[in-house]
């Protein structure tokens, strides 16, 4: 079986599936409409096809510039199907990715989408709503990580949308140390930008900081984005910055051993639409208390493996975190659940399989 996936070669999202797909005995080709110059397909023998779509935003040659090198792509996508002649043309996020895909108009087309490419793309321009019920149109089978971002989908077409969860490797993501007992360490591995409420966060931390003025805590921010200097500045503000640890971004086959380090995680996400996030931390025995964003809904246990308090309510947030600081046994037996639930739910080689069975089934 031969498969070309469309998508972003500089995701670690697409790099897990197609290196995963690949490690099964899957043929995975990847076509990217962003360069990528890392060695990470290369080293593992993936043939890689580049096309530089978005070199019209660096040439400001607006709507017209924007139309023929998507025009172009697509005539070079239609080469490359050409010479490589794949079973399956796989297709991630209903953007670009799929537009071209779906214009190629190659047969059976697997488009999944990601989040973002429904819940907010199509409501920002008349157009971008037409080009996600054009792409959903022309696929023969539709994917979405979770639940809830099937059912947003399906405001743009009337297809049945299967479920393909992106869980986590629990082999890799697991706690190999005990939860620290000479300090209190709240931990969150997210982009740093608006969407994901992190500035919500630190001010939860600052009311558990003013609430337990003897407790030896900190909060640990990793991962790198646009609002990381405001984020800093904030803290500052508040008089914790000696507190709030940025530590960066960090690989995510070394994430396992950060998770180590929090007693739990916390994310205060405005929008999303699956709690891989949640999920990695839950891998690693670490309870979860997180916003009522619908992907965290769906993958955590309120009261059993975490705690959901509503966004932008960081007294409700600080409230939450306070409940591990009083009873430190709840880090433990809601760990231990949330562990459970991802072994259950979400091991990655079980998402990987699925995938695997979806593409025979369309075959």
């Amino acid at each position: 079986m031969k498969v070309l996936i469309i998508s972003d070669a500089q995701s670690v999202h697409t790099q897990r599936w197609v290196s995963s797909l690949n490690e099964k005995g899957v043929e995975v080709v990847l076509y990217s409409i962003k360069p990528y110059l890392d060695d990470f397909y290369s080293s593992r023998n993936i043939k890689c096809y580049f096309f530089d779509l978005f070199s019209y935003k660096r040439d400001k040659s607006g709507i017209k510039g924007a139309l023929k090198r998507h025009f172009q792509a697509v005539k070079h996508l239609k080469k490359v199907l050409k010479e490589v002649k794949p079973d399956i043309l796989h297709a991630h996020y209903v953007t670009s990715y799929s537009l071209i895909a779906a214009m190629s108009g190659f047969h059976p087309l697997i488009v999944s989408i990601w989040g973002s490419d429904v819940y907010i793309f199509p409501k920002q321009l008349k157009i971008n709503e037409y080009i996600v019920r054009y792409t959903l149109k022309r696929a023969d089978k539709i994917l979405s990580t979770s639940h809830v971002m099937a059912k947003e989908a399906s405001k743009y077409t009337d297809k049945n949308i299967d479920i393909t969860p992106f869980g986590v490797d629990t082999d890799l993501f697991k706690r190999s140390v005990a939860p620290p007992k000479d300090k209190f360490v709240i931990g969150s591995v997210k982009t740093l930008s608006y969407k994901y409420g992190t500035e919500y966060l630190i001010r939860a931390f600052k009311v558990v900081v003013d609430n337990n003025p003897n407790l030896n805590c900190y909060l640990e921010l990793v991962g790198k984005g646009p609002d990381e200097v405001k984020l800093k500045n904030l803290a500052h503000r508040l008089g914790i910055s000696d507190r709030v640890i940025f530590t960066g971004y960090i690989r995510n086959d070394i994430l396992p051993r950060i998770f180590d380090r929090f007693s739990i995680a916390c994310y205060m996400s405005l929008s999303e639409s699956f709690g891989v996030s949640a999920i990695e931390a839950m891998s690693c025995n670490c309870p979860v208390v997180a916003s009522d964003a619908d992907g965290f809904k769906e993958v955590i246990d309120n009261g059993v493996t975490g705690i959901i308090v509503p966004k932008y309510d960081y007294n409700g947030a600080a409230r939450a975190i306070q409940t591990f600081i009083d009873d430190p046994s709840k880090i433990i037996t809601m760990g231990a659940a949330g562990r459970a639930k991802v072994s259950a739910l979400y091991e990655w080689s079980d998402n990987v399989d699925t995938m695997i069975s979806i593409y025979k089934s369309v075959l």
